[in-house]
């Protein structure tokens, strides 16, 4: 009798388990713990209990005997307990309650599916002029797959169930305040309250000239300035080079060329204005020259009346017409006689 209880028992997993649906019929929180809903009122110690996960037994009791599991995992009404949920607790479970003779009492399964709490949103608005209204955006982590609901003065605005949120800002009269929440399957979470302020900006009493900020215009003219000074100092220092190079040379005299000559030619000779303020103690004292009278009178002699008085004539007015040019006097006048 036992032996056909546990064939039938063992029958019943298999075909519980080919007809289990594709879809989650309990949803489950993972790091939580959840009371599988199964209940059998006038459960019994001689009742044998048997539980199974994915067909594997994890919890048996027969007469009041636990072979499989703790009884600290089970309700007084038959209900499993399931502790620190886990991704892979995910899956089909199955209870099957026999009485004592073998007879099928109650039977129950389930398709449970784990899911990740939602976190705590965070409400964020911007003040948009252009369009006259406030943009609102429900922030969290892993939006997908989520439901939003938005209130407005906690009252529930049933229309609007995505994660933005827009109005006009003539609703802003007055404080109002907004709070949007997000939920899955499992979990359900609110963010704090939001009361927005949007100040319409001052109108600009004169439209803005320039396109760049205050210190880069100031930075870019102070550039220029320096350059443009750069620029004079160097042509005012090429036109003076080049004012320079044009000025013409002084003309040198004629008698400064010939004095230079005559120094080249001679450069130990002295003239004769040193020689006349500073004699010197080797030269002979220079004969007076015979005044114009006596040679007057030589002319008028009849000795004079010869051949070569023409020539004295002529030599004498060579004499007044053109002073010799002065030669320098030697130091050692007797060499010079001799």
């Amino acid at each position: 009798m036992a032996g056909f209880a546990a064939s039938l028992l063992l029958l019943s997993g298999f075909i519980n388990l080919s007809t289990a649906k594709d879809s989650c019929d309990l949803y489950a929180a993972v790091e939580q713990n959840v009371n599988l809903p199964f209940i059998y009122e006038g459960l019994m110690t001689s009742h044998t209990l048997r539980w199974t996960h994915n067909n594997s037994i994890v919890f048996y009791r027969q007469q009041g005997r636990v072979s499989v599991g703790k009884s600290g995992d089970i309700t007084s009404t038959g209900s499993l307990i399931l502790k620190n949920l886990k991704h892979s607790s995910a899956g089909h479970y199955q209870v099957n309650v026999l009485h004592s003779n073998g007879t099928f009492a109650k039977t129950w399964s389930a398709q449970v599916c784990m899911m990740d709490k939602v976190s705590k949103p965070k409400l964020v608005y911007s003040c948009d002029f252009k369009s006259s209204a406030v943009n609102f955006i429900c922030e969290v982590a892993k939006p997908q797959g989520l439901e939003f609901s938005w209130t407005l003065d906690e009252k529930t605005l049933m229309s609007e169930r995505k994660q933005t949120l827009s109005i006009s800002l003539a609703q802003l009269k007055g404080e109002r305040s907004f709070t949007c929440s997000v939920e899955n399957k499992v979990s359900k979470e609110r963010s704090d309250i939001v009361r927005p302020v949007c100040k319409t900006p001052p109108t600009p009493s004169t439209p803005t000239v320039l396109c760049f900020k205050s210190n880069v215009v100031v930075a870019v003219l102070g550039a220029a300035a320096g350059l443009i000074l750069l620029l004079v100092i160097i042509i005012v220092i090429l036109c003076c080079f080049q004012k320079r190079n044009r000025t013409p040379t002084r003309p040198v005299d004629r008698g400064e060329l010939r004095m230079l000559s005559l120094s080249k030619r001679e450069p130990n000779s002295i003239g004769p204005e040193y020689e006349t303020m500073h004699p010197m103690e080797d030269s002979p004292t220079p004969s007076p020259e015979p005044s114009a009278r006596v040679c007057y009178e030589n002319v008028s002699q009849p000795e004079a009346q010869t051949e070569n008085r023409p020539a004295q004539l002529s030599n004498d007015a060579e004499g007044q017409r053109a002073s010799p040019v002065p030669k320098p006097r030697t130091k050692n006048p007797q060499t010079q006689n001799s």
